[in-house]
Order: C-alpha cells, then structure tokens, then sequence
C-alpha cells in the first residue's frame, strides 16, 4: 500500500470513528456535543473522499447506513420500506448542482415540480394502520430497523388512532404515513421550567425533548409532554389478502407526492400549513427566503427547507443512493450553532456595576452573521461550562439572541489552555469589586463616579422607557463624558446651545433640537422618573409599584427596609438595593438636584378596592395599533394589574396584538384568556 493510499485510509478511519461517535451520542444517547454543522461538514467529507476513491468505502461506513442504532428498552420493528435519510445543501450553487444531476439523470431539462416544506427539527417516525386502525409506529433507527413506540405514539393528540373513512374503499388496508413528531416551542419552554422548578436538568432543544419523551417507557410520561405531528410522506401500502376487501393498492394514490401529503390529510393525519408546490426555481428561492424569515415566528422549530421532486414516477425513476433519496434534498439555513475558538477574555463593567466576562472568539460565521464575541454572564456560568481561554467551543445564535457558548468541546483542549482569572479591582477606575451574598455577579463598588457606570446610568435615564431625550443617542453620551460636560443626569439640563453646537458632528440646528427635547424631559411620571435613576433591579413595573404605592419622592426615599417589602413585587433583595441607593449622600444630591428641576403629575391615592385588577396577572404580545405596548402596560399597573413578560400557567389574561407568536401558542396551550386589543380598550374604561 501506498504511503498516500494508507494516509487516506487512516483519515478515513478516523472519520469512521468520529461520525460513528457522533450518531451514537444524537441518536441514542440524546446528548449531542457538537453542532449539526460540524457533523454534516465529517460526512460531507467522507462521502467526498469515497467517491474519489470507491476502494475505501466499506460495507461498515457511516454512509452506508442511516441514523444510529435502536435502544434496547424498545422491541425492534423491520420497515417493511426503508427509511431514508436526507443528503444536504447549504447554497443557492449546490442546489442549483442538485438541479442539474437530476436532470442529466432523466435527460431532461425541463422544468421540475418541486414540493416544499420546512425542515422540522424533530424525530422521524412510520406510523403502520391496517383496516384504518394504528397498530404500530416505530422510529427510524438505522433506516431499516427502528423501536417500536407504539404506546408512546398513541399518547400524541394530533395522531388520529382510527383514519376517517373505511378501509379498502377510502383508503389502502394497509398504509404506513412517515413524518415527523417535534415539540413546540410553547411546550418545550413549558416543560423546561417544570424542570428547574424541580430541580431537574432541562433539555438542550426542543428536537432532545421530543426525542427524550417518545423514548420513555412510561407512556404516560409522553402524554404529559404535548408533542405534535407532521406527516410528510408514505411508506408502505398494500392491501389484506382477504376475499372482503378489495385489492387496490398503489391504485388509490395520486401520482403528485403534494397530492399524497393531502390526501393523508384527508384521513385525518396533520400536514404541515406551509407544505407549498413550487414550479420555477424563483419560487424555490423564495419559499427558501420566507420560510428563513418566519423561522423565529414559527410555533415550531426548523433548520431548513425539504425539496422533493413532486411526480412519483420520476421518484420512482431517480431512485435512491445508500443512505438517501436523489429526488429529495435538505436545503439547510445558515448555521445557528458552529464551533469556533475562545482566543480571549475580557471584562466589562455595565450601568449597575456588574462586571460581565465577554469572550472574543475567532470569527466564526453563525445564524447568518460573523460572530466573533459571546457574553459569558457571570463567574458561575464560566465554571458551569468550566470553561477556558484557548477552548474549541459551541458558539449558538438564533435571530436576533446574543451569541452564546453552549458548551466547551472537551475533547479537542489543548494542553496550554488559560484558566480564566477575574479581576481584583474594577478593569475601568480600579476602585474594589464586590460579590453581595446570593449573587453570581462581581460588582464594582464606586457607582457613580466610575466612568463606565457614568456613562451607562446617563444612557439609561435618557432612553426611551425613561425620560426618551430624543436625539441623545450613545455617542452624545460618551462624547459629553469623555469631555467632561457631564458627570450625572442632572448635568443633562445645565447644557446650553452654545456648548452643544461647537461638538464634533453637532450644529446648531442638532443642539437647539437637543434642548427643546431635554426641556420636554422635564415633564415626566414619577414612576418614569424612579425608573430613570437605574436602582438595580427597579424595573417599570417595579417602579410603577412604588410610585403607586407611595404616591410622592420624599414617601419612597424615607421609605424603611420593612415598609418597602409591603410593595407588590418587592422582595428582600430590592429593599436593600432602594434603601442602599438613597442612604449615599452622592446619589441624593443628583435625585435632589434631578427632582428641582422636573415635573410630574400628583399620584392620586387608591385603597385596595380601587384596584379591580389587583389579583389579575397579565402578557402583552404583539403589536397594539390604537396604544403603545408602554402605555398599555401602564394603565393595567394603575388598576393594580401585574404585568408579566413571560406567559405561565399563573397567567390570567394574555393581550394578543398584530402579528403575536410564540407567547400567543402558548397561552392557548395554557387554557389562557386571550384578549384582542379593543378587549383591553373596553377592559381600561369599564374601570376609568
């Protein structure tokens, strides 16, 4: 052997292990360790290296087979049908490729029919019926064996145990549908906070916790779960040798695979709403572009677009390689996990103090962006992840979430990887940091007088949900700090035309805009206004709270520890925090100074049973056309409503703008009232 042919053959080894290692972990252990990026990028190679060198595929190559090896818990059920695996393609280029070799194959280039739908991020199943009856569902283990779960199968409402209509007239006596069961985004947020509430470890993904629950042998574990289903295609058909049913067979099906899909439908089995036929390779494009940007909006979670040749019979004619079909492809989104390297850590100190560990990787391209730094939360999160600096890592971004870093690939450390030490002092005015007991986070201790809490507090109190200054953007901030104009928020109203106008980048028309607009500032709420001064962990509604619980400044500033906990939604830790902020001489000369020069409606005082909606907890999704999200949610806390940014099963009513996704499927999985927003109109003045 040649010293060239034995390197290959070691590389193709080692990709043998590697793939094998990874299906073995996705499949049956449910504990994936990289990206699904990385291992299409292992297979993508190893298919390329056989096809250049046929002598090195063997019969035992992970191309040859599909998927990993069923669990043992389960009885083994044989597909009396094989099912396939999808081969992928990540650009316009390649699938055009894919295109071409179909049509070279059929010696045609007209034009194909396709059928298109999202690629659901679930587990593959065949669902068996004979005489209209299901009496097997089984995965699809390594493509020609998988377990049965059956029982398991049962549980899922969407999954009809009896077809509609009469076997062998309506439908073939025997009749497998293959598709695809997933959880929804509302149940897996669901289900993962029962876990923490209990303790428990929560799943990775919505595609582990459908595979996790249809792997229980408790059924009724899986029917607690809400799983769904999605029918995507056919198995097998056939008929009962039986002289009372007629022999019909292949007859009965349409030669259009779209057709089929509805045809399922019509017995009663889901298909999925956004399953479209696509004539012309514009329109596969932009099914490809829709779909990409209704992803985060969908109920369900996907990583692409399933393109299938429509017509059976040039199915039947293009046939199938080892491990999948060449009438159909996966065309994949841009990664929203990748693996990439951890070349550094540096700290930032925020608005509050808070000094968060970002990590600056090496630029990696993920979730249709280069990313290059991922926040790392707090000491805890690095240890949970006990992470290193010099660390391969999975970097995930889904829309518009911060980048995060999933977990450390354990296996590719370097031996001189860096602990991660955090700092001593402040990395911006060197004063002491701090951890306060129960907190994860290190705080700088100086407040106001570091440059970087400075900056931020001025930032927070003109932004929109505080005081709104219209046109004092970030860079105005820092450029006023940095030359030294202003040192708190009430510097903010000293400033004069003339000092504005002569900055880098501001004219006179820019600062006389600016000054009209902190002038307008001046008259706010009080609850904007305590809002406004950033007291950590005083958010709207928080401050919302005291101010109508108090009714005046001086009320909330001589406000005990004791008294403040009386206020809805004020525990301990917020007491301490609001009697710690007004107990500095610094930060009452700026409130004091700050409260000479605004304004603000008298707080009219209301007894308990003024407030109707006291007992009432409600979630604002959606756009409100006739009133802001803001106001909205102020005028619910004035009749003493909570308002939430989450949907629970403590929710009472869910107020349902334009275009409301994900909180709004959940809700009505919840049994949650849902209110249109002329509901919440006529709610508001029944009570004003």
């Amino acid at each position: 052997m040649s010293d060239s042919l034995a390197e290959l053959t070691a590389q193709v080894s080692e990709l043998h292990q590697q793939i094998n290692d990874y299906n073995h972990q996705y499949y049956v252990l449910d504990e994936p360790s990289v990206p699904d990026v990385e291992y299409d990028r292992l297979m993508k190679t190893l298919l390329t290296l056989e096809q250049t060198y046929p002598e090195l595929k063997t019969l035992d190559s992970p191309s040859q087979k599909v998927g990993g090896q069923p669990l043992k818990a389960f009885s083994q059920v044989t597909h009396q049908v094989s099912m396939l695996s999808l081969d992928n393609v990540f650009s316009t280029d390649e699938w055009q490729a894919f295109v071409k070799r179909i049509q070279d194959r059929l010696a045609s280039h007209k034009a194909l029919v396709i059928c298109a739908e999202p690629k659901l991020d679930g587990l593959a199943v065949s669902l068996r019926y004979e005489q209209g009856v299901l009496v097997q569902a089984a995965t699809r283990g390594d493509g020609s064996t998988g377990e049965n779960i059956t029982q398991n199968i049962r549980t899922i409402k969407s999954i009809p145990l009896k077809l509609i209509g009469k076997a062998g007239i309506d439908f073939p006596n025997i009749i497998e549908v293959r598709g695809e069961v997933f959880m929804p985004k509302a149940s897996f947020e669901l289900l993962n906070e029962l876990a923490k509430k209990k303790g428990e470890k929560a799943f990775a993904n919505p595609r582990n916790a459908a595979a996790g629950s249809l792997r229980q042998l408790d059924s009724k574990i899986t029917a607690k779960r809400n799983l769904a289903f999605y029918a995507y295609g056919l198995g097998f058909v056939g008929d009962l040798s039986t002289a009372s049913a007629p022999l019909i067979g292949k007859s009965y099906l349409k030669s259009s695979h779209y057709q089929r899909l509805c045809q399922v439908k019509a017995l009663g089995l889901p298909m999925c709403p956004e399953v479209r036929l696509l004539e012309t390779q514009q329109q596969v494009q932009d099914f490809y572009q829709d779909i990409l940007t209704k992803r985060d909006s969908l109920s369900y979670e996907i990583d692409g677009t399933v393109l299938k040749i429509d017509d059976i019979a040039l199915q039947e004619k293009l046939g199938f390689v080892a491990r999948a079909p060449r009438w159909a492809i996966a065309y994949k989104f841009p990664a929203q996990e990748e693996l990439t390297i951890v070349e550094e850590v540096e700290f930032q100190v925020g608005r509050t103090g808070a000094i968060t560990p970002v990590a600056r990787l090496k630029p990696v391209f993920v979730g249709g962006v280069t990313v290059s730094n991922a926040t790392l939360h707090n000491q805890d999160e690095v240890e949970r992840l006990g992470l290193k600096i010099g660390d391969t890592v999975v970097i995930r971004r889904a829309g518009d979430v911060i980048p995060q870093i999933v977990s450390v690939v354990m296996a590719k450390r370097e031996s001189n990887a860096q602990e991660i030490v955090f700092p001593a002092t402040c990395p911006v005015c060197d004063s002491k940091v701090a951890k306060a007991e129960g907190e994860a986070v290190l705080r700088c201790t100086a407040g106001l007088f570091c440059q970087a809490q400075r900056k931020e507090a001025i930032k927070h109190f003109a932004s929109r949900k505080a005081h709104d200054v219209d046109g004092l953007g970030d860079k105005l901030v820092e450029q006023l700090v940095d030359e030294n104009l202003i040192t708190t928020p009430a510097d903010l109203f000293t400033l004069t035309e003339i000092q504005i106008s002569t900055m880098e980048r501001m004219g006179q028309k820019s600062a006389k805009n600016l000054i009209v607009a902190l002038e307008n500032a001046k008259q706010t709420t009080l609850a904007k206004f305590i809002y406004a001064l950033g007291i950590r962990e005083v958010g709207e509604a928080t401050a919302t709270n005291l101010a109508n619980h108090y009714c005046t400044l001086p009320a909330i500033k001589a406000a005990s520890f004791e008294a403040l906990q009386a206020v809805d939604d004020v525990g301990a830790i917020v007491a301490k925090n609001i009697v710690n902020f007004f107990k500095e001489d610094h930060n009452l000369s700026v409130v004091n100074a700050l409260a000479a020069m605004m304004t603000w409606p008298d707080i009219m005082v209301r007894n308990a049973d003024e407030l109707p909606l006291s007992e009432q907890t409600f979630v604002i999704t959606g756009t409100l056309s006739q009133m802001g999200r803001s106001d909205a949610k102020a005028a619910l806390q004035v009749l003493g409503a909570k308002v939430s940014g989450s949907v629970s099963a403590k929710t009472h009513f869910l107020v349902a703008g334009e275009k409301a996704g994900s909180k709004l499927t959940k809700a009505q999985d919840l049994g949650v009232t849902v209110l249109t927003e002329d509901d919440l109109i006529a709610l508001l003045a029944k009570y004003n």
